[in-house]
């Protein structure tokens, strides 16, 4: 399914609001904290302060789309916060590559639907279509977020540690489901409004 993109006067860059002056915050908050989660885990996994890092990012993640919900749309927000959510994902699950944490699979197909569906969505906006988030995307990101918190959660990491890969795979599973539906939702667009 797709929706017209709003108009600039309905989508200003960063909104006037205290809501989504407050929301966009949250975001640029969240960018600027993901490389410094990232350095965490590369110093030292699993680690505390690392899975406390985590939570909080995550914890942004939801308190600034709460704050949204009350706000103007803002172009900033549109394109920043999923933006910033694949940072996160991407930054820490590679980290966790990196340090032979996890095996390069599933980050890899990670990768390829979050930077795909990144593309396709940016070529049905140039066609003035928007591809709104569907609800099982934030599924995706909360199964994704839990997948990295495991694998820097000391007690899981000492003892039990095929939880965290089996928590990745199912990540992985959301990610390619979520990532057809989007597909699906393109192809919906074209079949509708006749657009090449």
């Amino acid at each position: 399914m797709t929706t017209p993109v709003s108009s600039p006067q309905q989508n200003a860059l960063l909104g006037s609001s205290r809501w989504a002056l407050a929301a966009n915050s949250l975001t640029l908050g969240r960018l600027v904290l993901t490389p410094v989660f990232v350095l965490m885990i590369l110093h030292q996994n699993p680690w505390w302060p690392s899975f406390v890092m985590g939570w909080f990012l995550g914890f942004t993640d939801w308190y600034d789309g709460k704050l949204a919900r009350h706000a103007e749309p803002t172009r900033f927000g549109a394109f920043w916060d999923p933006l910033a959510d694949k940072a996160v994902v991407l930054g820490a699950g590679f980290a966790l590559v990196g340090i032979g944490r996890w095996f390069w699979l599933p980050m890899v197909l990670i990768t390829i639907r979050e930077v795909g569906l990144t593309v396709y969505r940016s070529y049905w906006a140039r066609r003035s279509l928007a591809i709104p988030a569907r609800t099982s995307a934030k599924y995706k990101t909360f199964v994704q977020g839990l997948a990295i918190s495991s694998a820097t959660f000391p007690p899981i990491e000492n003892n039990v540690a095929w939880i965290t890969d089996v928590l990745l795979w199912i990540a992985v599973a959301f990610t390619l489901y979520t990532g057809a539906q989007y597909f699906l939702d393109g192809r919906s667009a074209l079949s509708n409004t006749g657009s090449r």
